[in-house]
This record gives structure tokens, C-alpha cells and sequence, in this order.
């Protein structure tokens, strides 16, 4: 199946119900009229911030996912864009502030973006993570697997033709983030401390988690097929959470 089959248009009213997991994906390229519309959901730290790039496609991305973000936030809420506010957590992950200095309990958000595309995840009852990378050429996959995959990761990595190693490394990269990223904790658990499935046609799967054995059954990850070139996971706790992929268009260009 591919990937504009997958993702699909969201509902005029949206909702975010507890049990569901939802990725958004939005593409880099967008008219003036579409990124006008998603700064003016900024606040002025972050416009200022994303004027700080240098190269255009930073500042894209930027605006479009902090923008779209409060957008959705916006409406799962039924505040304005505008006025949400967010705090960082003891390990830099974001979140929405309440009405005094304490993280609300949700939703849940997170957001990555590489190459031609910019994805947001959202859970009403749980955290999350998402990562997408595109699949450049001149990077160096035996190189970086050495450096940072686990030894049954570069086994299993180094046991597949050669055409097909690639996939199998941008696959494991993206589910490692994703679960480190949905965890909270950053850079603080290596990620040679962890496996994930990388063959291609298995389902992604958190193998072992030799940091605290019991994690591996807390989570569930999957695969996202963002667009040619690009590999993309996300990540949440439990098992029984359904996942909804949504296309983001605005709404002049739909």
C-alpha cells in the first residue's frame, strides 16, 4: 500500500480519543498563504526562533510544525492556537503547561521532521514519539550501525544483502528515536542498550531492553510510510492503542 493511500484527510471536526495514537504528516513545501496562516498560530518566542535560521527549509519547518501543532492542540483543547503555553521536562521533552506551573495530563505530542516532510504524533491518554528520516545516499549506515546498534542489530543488519541494508538501517534508526523519544529521556539511554526489529517485512518490535528488561513489553511501535526516500516510526505505551494517519493540507489548498 502506499503512502498517499495511507494517509488520509482528516474529519472537518476532528478528535483525538483516548485509545488512539494519530500521526500528521505535512509536507515542507507549502503555499505563502498556508505557512502565513501556522505563524500566525506562533507564539513570539517561536517566530522569533524560526527567523533565526538561516536556510529557508529550516525556517519551513519551523513554522509549519510548531504551527500546525497548536493548531491541533487548539482544537483537541477548544483553545486558542495562540494562547497555549508548554514546559520543558526534566529531560527537555515538551509539554503542554496548565493553568499554574504543572504539565497538564494531555494530550501527548511530539514532533520530527527531516527532507520533505514534517510529522506530528498526538495521544490523548498516553506519551509518544515519532521520528522520520530521509534515506540520504552519503550517509555512512555501516559506519553509523558500528558506532551506535546493538550487536544482534548489527548482525541481523550485516546478514542482508546489500540491497537491502539501506531500508533496514533508516528502519532501525527511526524506531530507536521514536522509543527514546516517546520515553522522554533523551540521550541518556544509549542505543546500543536496546534491539528493535529492522528485516525487512517483520513487524517492528521492540526485541530487549537490557536497561530494565520488563520495559520491552510496555510498548508497541510502527512503521510509518512517510513518502519515497524517507523511513518513519512511532512509538507508545501499551498494546491496545489503534494508530489514524492524517494528511495536513490547509484548508485554501484542499
Amino acid at each position: 500500500m502506499s503512502a498517499d493511500q495511507e494517509w488520509r484527510r482528516p474529519p472537518d471536526a476532528y478528535r483525538l480519543p483516548g485509545g488512539e495514537v494519530h500521526v500528521w504528516r505535512a509536507a515542507l513545501a507549502q503555499p505563502a498563504e498556508a505557512l502565513l496562516a501556522l505563524a500566525a498560530a506562533l507564539s513570539p518566542d517561536e517566530r522569533a526562533r524560526a527567523a533565526r535560521y538561516s536556510r529557508e527549509d529550516d525556517r519551513r519547518r519551523s513554522v509549519i510544525g510548531h504551527g500546525l501543532l497548536r493548531q491541533l492542540l487548539g482544537q483537541c483543547l477548544g483553545e486558542a492556537p495562540g494562547e497555549l503555553r508548554f514546559e520543558l521536562g526534566e529531560f527537555g521533552k515538551p509539554a503542554l503547561a496548565g493553568p499554574g506551573t504543572a504539565n497538564r495530563a494531555g494530550p501527548h505530542f511530539n514532533i520530527s521532521h527531516a527532507g520533505d516532510w514534517i510529522l506530528i504524533g498526538l495521544a490523548a491518554d498516553r506519551p509518544i514519539g515519532v521520528d522520520v528520516e530521509r534515506m540520504r545516499e552519503e550517509v555512512a549506515c555501516d559506519r553509523l550501525a558500528e558506532r551506535f546498534f546493538s550487536r544482534p542489530e548489527r548482525e541481523a543488519l550485516a546478514s542482508l544483502p546489500p540491497a537491502l541494508r539501506r531500508a533496514a538501517f533508516f528502519a532501525c534508526w527511526t524506531r530507536k528515536e521514536a522509543y527514546l523519544k516517546a520515553r522522554g529521556d533523551g540521550l541518556t539511554l544509549a542505543l546500543d542498550r536496546f534491539d528493535v526489529s529492522l528485516m525487512p517485512g517483520a513487524e517492528p518490535r521492540l526485541l530487549a531492553t537490557r536497561h530494565d528488561p520488563a520495559d520491552a513489553g510496555r510498548w508497541r511501535m510502527a512503521e510509518l510510510d512517510v513518502g519515497p526516500d524517507h523511513a518513519g516510526a512511532v512509538v507508545a505505551p501499551g498494546p491496545d492503542w489503534s494508530l489514524r494517519r492524517w494528511h495536513w493540507q490547509h484548508a485554501a489548498c484542499a
